[in-house]
């Protein structure tokens, strides 16, 4: 673990420490704590616990005790329920911490999820030393868990209170705003690339003091969310015309959703043609459903459509494959068809049998829509090696490679400045770029110095700030 030296700023009261989700994107583990409170009862606060991910080595330094005592940590407010915000929590719980976690609902009941199926990946691990967490510790982190929705500021007795906005960038994403002594600081999480297909639109901190935000694509521009469609719309009549096999290694939670409601009205409007489509990912059905419940996130013209009687998420010869039986008779059914199969970056889950199944084929396409960390086989597919290894397997890749970056749940690098922008006010002293890989995270850093002449740094791991 890197160590830096904490820079002071004059008298004051918090001090905040990078743990994770610094010179990376993956990771988030952020420390807020009281110094000098003479008046108050001091307290630690940690927003987010993630997972490090990018490959076996990366993914070892979770295994690392944590740079701090678990069983100081009075509270823990998580912005989301991706895997890189939360995938550390019941290792958080098993290594001693005791105090309370706080997210919206939607987060908790995706976030249950998640450690199932990160609780069933786990099982098949031969040594038990390389298990992160049990299922008990799941179970207790939830008993710990209590929610807050978007828009109610809690208060608490330490004397900060919590208010969380709708960061727009999965369901139940929020921005988490500290409130202490007339200071705000605010956490983003993830910035969703609005106008989302299904979301609100991100919310704004207008008055912040400080805000810790991700740079994911902080050096970077998507497409035109009109391009997106059209080039989505593209790729699918491709591999019909060949009669080819479409796949979609895709995150589980919002990814897999905004898919399925992009065929669902291109097919409706017979802009392609019905084909075989499997959503073979038993967590993002499960997911699906629980985007089902909370259609009250969703922006105004997906709840039109939910009341006008559009199942967005099913249409014809869609087929969520739950069994291992069923994903491996996939094969079975002719082509043109499209797998939409987790994990999103190709490090686990049912994409990995299909891509040794399909990848060899020149008559498939694999469409990459996410983030893709570098170490990862996505990214290795994605930067055009021809030969990869994939579960002790040599695969020669033939297959047709897209990528539609507009599809990606984050802000790019101009909409990064612009939220940064509508969030100034006169009280904005300091933006901390994080959650974003070093060329990102500089980059970006720069941009907002340049255009808009704020104060912004790009923490090391370890280094702290007094604020």
């Amino acid at each position: 673990m890197k160590k830096s030296k904490t820079e002071k700023v004059g008298d004051k009261n918090l001090k905040i420490t990078f743990y994770g989700g610094t010179e990376s994107v993956t990771g988030a583990n952020f420390l807020l704590e009281t110094i000098n409170n003479k008046n108050q009862k001091n307290f630690k606060i940690l927003i987010d616990c993630g997972l490090i991910q990018g490959g076996e080595e990366k993914e070892k330094l979770n295994r690392l005790p944590f740079p701090f005592d678990p069983k100081t940590i009075d509270f823990l407010f998580i912005t989301h329920a991706h895997l890189d915000h939360i995938g550390r929590i019941p290792k958080l719980v098993k290594d001693g911490f005791k105090g309370k976690i706080y997210s919206t609902p939607a987060t908790k009941e995706l976030s249950e999820l998640s450690f199932e199926d990160a609780i069933k990946i786990m099982s098949y691990e031969s040594d038990d030393k390389y298990r992160l967490y049990s299922i008990e510790d799941v179970h207790k982190a939830l008993s710990m868990w209590e929610t807050i929705d978007y828009a109610n500021k809690k208060d608490f007795e330490e004397g900060f209170s919590i208010f969380l906005r709708d960061s727009g960038h999965i369901l139940g994403s929020s921005i988490v705003e500290v409130w202490y002594e007339n200071e705000k600081i605010a956490f983003t999480g993830d910035l969703g690339n609005s106008p989302s297909p299904l979301l609100k639109d991100t919310e704004f901190p207008n008055d912040a003091d400080y805000i810790v935000m991700e740079s994911v694509y902080g050096n970077k521009n998507h497409e035109e969310k009109e391009t997106r469609t059209n080039e989505f719309k593209k790729v699918v009549k491709k591999v019909i015309e060949k009669k080819g096999t479409l796949l979609i290694p895709a995150f589980s939670v919002e990814k897999s959703q905004i898919i399925l409601s992009e065929l669902n009205d291109l097919i409706e409007n017979k802009e392609i043609e019905s084909i075989p489509v499997f959503l073979d990912s038993p967590f993002a059905i499960k997911a699906t459903d629980v985007y089902k419940k909370y259609s009250n996130y969703f922006n105004q013209e997906t709840q039109n459509k939910i009341d006008s009687g559009d199942n967005i998420f099913n249409f014809p010869k869609l087929k969520f494959t739950k069994k291992m039986g069923e994903s491996e008779n996939i094969k079975n059914t002719p082509n043109p068809k499209i797998i939409i199969a987790g994990a999103g970056m190709s490090m686990g889950g049912r994409i990995l049998s299909h891509e040794i199944e399909y990848l060899s084929n020149p008559n498939t396409t694999i469409l990459f829509t996410g983030f893709q960390v570098a170490g990862t086989v996505g990214r290795q597919i994605l930067d055009g090696e021809r030969r990869i290894k994939i579960l002790g397997k040599e695969i020669d890749v033939k297959a047709d490679v897209k990528q539609i970056l507009s599809y990606s749940s984050h802000k790019d690098s101009d909409h990064l400045v612009e939220f940064v922008e509508k969030s100034n006010s006169d009280k904005l002293k300091k933006v901390f770029v994080v959650m974003g890989e070093m060329n990102a995270g500089l980059f970006l850093v720069q941009k907002i110095r340049d255009n808009l002449d704020i104060n912004a740094v790009y923490p090391l791991e370890g280094q702290s700030f007094e604020i």
